[in-house]
């Protein structure tokens, strides 16, 4: 820890010098407009030429001023991030965010020291530049499996805690201004109803900044971020509807049911228009496979197409970007190269980081930019109303979501969801859009106090209590392919029981979309035998091709029998150890995709039945008319045998020869065959013997021989006997009873 002072003060020293570069660049353009000189002179009234020297050096900021003020807030975002990292200290005290508002609050005060405007973080900067980057990386690499085994829970904190915050913020706000008076008697309930929907919303950029770095468990954090992707479309609808409402003044049950239709419009409307870019995307790139340089930025470019297109009809344009990214991501990582899949991985990620960082610092330079107008009372109690609308919301909602959820909610985890629902930009931009009256300039203050106060304040504690009551927290590595193995084969396993119970849960459905993509989707989306040949013969293929490939620039060509001739042209090397080379990352994960999708192939499709409701199988009675027949023909076989037997001389047994077999069974019994070959009379007697001879028994159908009449009545009983000993010992060797 030795070079962090160090570090730290290259660090403010860079620091310096950009933001007077900065400054500078903001300065100049108003003096190089004015320091402008006519190239004509006019002396006394005569028009008299003078030659000019050739300019060895001028200045021209005008010609690349916007690309180079650019420039100088992408490195300071990306200088601050990494100063950021570089000192450990301070990363496990303050939130990221944290420190890039106080850049922006210092970049923007020294801004306005020296007399210039600073830049301000407006609508059209924030919504069509900075956030797309961020929505897209979180909707590309969206976790699928735990979004949708929780997305009823996420919906209804979205939908319905978002509307319980809005409502409940705005009443009482209304509520707080009736009683206050003064200068709060001019706010109206529409204008409290449209602040609340305002501030209710939970921020995605301010909970991916610091959930990242809390590494909270995946429940939780997909239950928060879940939650903040998907209250956009609740967010944009009433602010919308509230904005349109505070200009008419009255509102009727017309507006109240078209409201209602627009939050539907306004969501479906922007998953299907995701839906209809990724399904483009993804089909765009079944033909890039000669033109491999160009595969992403048909990713790129379709994802902000789809959200550009959604926000044209003022439909949710983070949906559309996340049912982009969701539906788009495993049919072009089936086409594109793997080097295309690590640019468009690398870059994602690089993007959404510049732009989350710029973000806060044009938070803090445009808080300091201004204006406000402070009001303790409305300011005061907002924040109080936030925290008791989150808490009360998340309390509430958590009661009735656990009655039918499987994995219960704990007094810990809603405690980390309710104060895990941190306030963002997204509520400062659209603060901005509000049109210019009075109460703007209040709802402004007041906005950034929130999310200053949910930054820093929650931002900061939410480390220590999440250490302080043990909740449970993020792998760090991977799940094993035994789990994973595991984890596919209990899936099939529900899948097949709620087929046989004739329940329709979510495996069932999971399983027909499954089949479905298959067999009609991945046909016309993936390219070429991708489609239709087990991934994990291609891959096989791939690790051969590239095994030769290593063979041969290892000088071992002369073992690949396809490469005779290279070994007559190319002397012989020595031979050297060639070492294992060891998988990477990537085609370790490569491995469990191909794992968890070719493990086992589902059941047909059969049809499924209800233990209320038994259906008649139509092959039962068949297969009661086939045993039913060879029961017949068994017993008519055996009445002929037995007449056959009863028609045969007793004296023929002597001159039959005999054959006699001999083994030992698994209970300690030796049992004797004697068989005759004449007429197939068989006899058998156990009894102990010290043989170890086996031999393989089989089962005697033939009923033994009646007895004549030459041996009268006690041949009648020693026949009985006989007959006796040989059930009783069928049936102990049947079932030999506890050992």
């Amino acid at each position: 820890m030795a070079p962090s002072p160090r570090l730290s003060h290259v660090s403010v020293v860079v620091m310096v010098v950009l933001m007077v570069l900065l400054v500078l660049a903001s300065a100049s353009h108003g003096a190089a407009a004015g320091g402008e000189a006519s190239p004509h002179g006019a002396a006394g009234g005569t028009n008299v030429t003078h030659k000019k020297a050739f300019p060895v050096l001028s200045l021209k900021y005008d010609h690349v001023k916007t690309p180079f003020e650019i420039s100088l807030w992408i490195l300071l975002a990306l200088l601050m991030k990494l100063g950021f990292h570089v000192i450990p200290r301070v990363s496990q005290v303050v939130p990221e965010s944290c420190l890039l508002i106080v850049v922006g609050l210092l970049v923007g005060g020294f801004i306005k020291a020296i007399g210039e405007k600073a830049p301000a973080l407006d609508d059209t900067l924030f919504f069509l530049y900075l956030l797309p980057p961020i929505i897209l990386d979180a909707g590309y690499f969206l976790p699928i499996r735990p979004f949708t085994e929780n997305v009823g829970t996420i919906l209804v904190f979205a939908v319905v805690g978002t509307l319980w915050n809005a409502f409940f913020m705005g009443g009482a706000m209304y509520a707080v201004c009736r009683l206050e008076g003064g200068p709060l008697a001019g706010v109206d309930l529409l204008s409290c109803l449209l602040f609340g929907s305002i501030v209710s919303a939970v921020d995605p950029v301010a909970v991916l900044a610091v959930f990242e770095e809390i590494h909270i468990n995946e429940l939780l954090h997909i239950l928060v971020f879940g939650e903040s992707l998907l209250n956009d479309a609740v967010t944009v609808v009433l602010y919308h509807l509230f904005k349109e409402f505070s200009h008419v003044g009255t509102v009727t049950v017309v507006d109240a049911l078209l409201g209602v239709v627009c939050f539907f419009v306004v969501s479906l409307g922007g998953v299907m228009v995701g839906a209809i870019y990724g399904i483009l995307g993804a089909f765009t790139s079944r033909f890039t496979s000669h033109t491999r340089v160009i595969e992403p930025l048909f990713v790129f470019l379709y994802s902000y197409m789809a959200y550009l297109s959604a926000e044209v009809f003022h439909l949710s344009g983070i949906m559309s970007l996340i049912a982009c990214g969701v539906t788009m991501r495993p049919y072009v990582e089936a086409n594109v190269s793997h080097k295309s899949y690590t640019t468009i991985k690398y870059f994602l990620k690089m993007w959404s980081s510049v732009s989350e960082t710029l973000i806060f610092i044009f938070l803090g330079v445009s808080t300091v930019a201004g204006p406000h107008a402070w009001n303790w009372t409305f300011v005061v109690v907002t924040v109080l109303l936030c925290l008791v609308s989150r808490v009360m919301g998340v309390v509430g909602l958590t009661f009735i979501i656990n009655k039918f959820r499987i994995v219960k909610l704990t007094k810990k985890d809603q405690f980390i969801v309710a104060y895990g629902g941190l306030r963002g930009a997204i509520a400062y931009s659209l603060g901005f859009l509000l049109p210019d009256h009075q109460m703007k300039t209040l709802f402004l203050t007041a906005i950034i106090t929130v999310v200053f106060f949910t930054v820093f304040v929650q931002g900061m504690t939410i480390r220590p209590l999440v250490e302080l009551l043990a909740v449970k927290k993020k792998k760090e590595s991977k799940r094993s392919i035994n789990e994973e193995i595991h984890t596919q084969f209990l899936d099939h396993l529900l899948t097949g029981i709620e087929g046989v119970c004739g329940h329709y849960g979510h495996h069932h459905w999971k399983d027909k979309l499954n089949r479905f993509n298959k067999e009609y989707v991945k046909r016309w989306l993936i390219a070429g035998e991708r489609s239709t040949e087990p991934q994990l013969i291609s891959f096989y293929n791939k690790m051969e091709m590239k095994q030769a490939m290593m063979m041969v620039e290892s000088g071992s060509s002369a073992k690949l029998p396809g490469l005779i001739s290279m070994q007559n042209i190319q002397p012989k090397a020595e031979s050297r150890e060639r070492t294992i080379p060891k998988i990477s990352k990537g085609r370790e994960e490569e491995i469990r995709k191909i794992l968890r999708a070719n493990l086992q192939k589902t059941r047909q499709r059969l049809r499924s039945y209800s233990r209320h409701d038994l259906m008649v199988d139509p092959f039962e009675d068949m297969n009661e008319n086939l045993s039913e027949m060879r029961f017949r023909k068994q017993r008519v076989e055996m009445e002929r045998r037995m007449s056959h037997y009863l028609t045969v001389p007793a004296n023929r047994q002597e001159a039959s020869p005999v054959r006699r077999v001999r083994f030992e069974s698994d209970h300690g019994l030796d049992q004797d065959y004697t068989s005759t070959e004449s007429s197939g009379v068989r006899a058998r007697n156990v009894g102990p013997t010290s043989s170890s001879s086996d031999a393989i028994s089989v089962l005697d159908e033939s009923p033994p021989l009646r007895p004549s009449r030459r041996s009268g009545t006690q041949a009648t009983d020693s026949g009985e006997e006989e007959t006796r000993d040989q059930r009783t010992q069928s049936r102990r060797l049947s079932d030999p009873g506890p050992k």
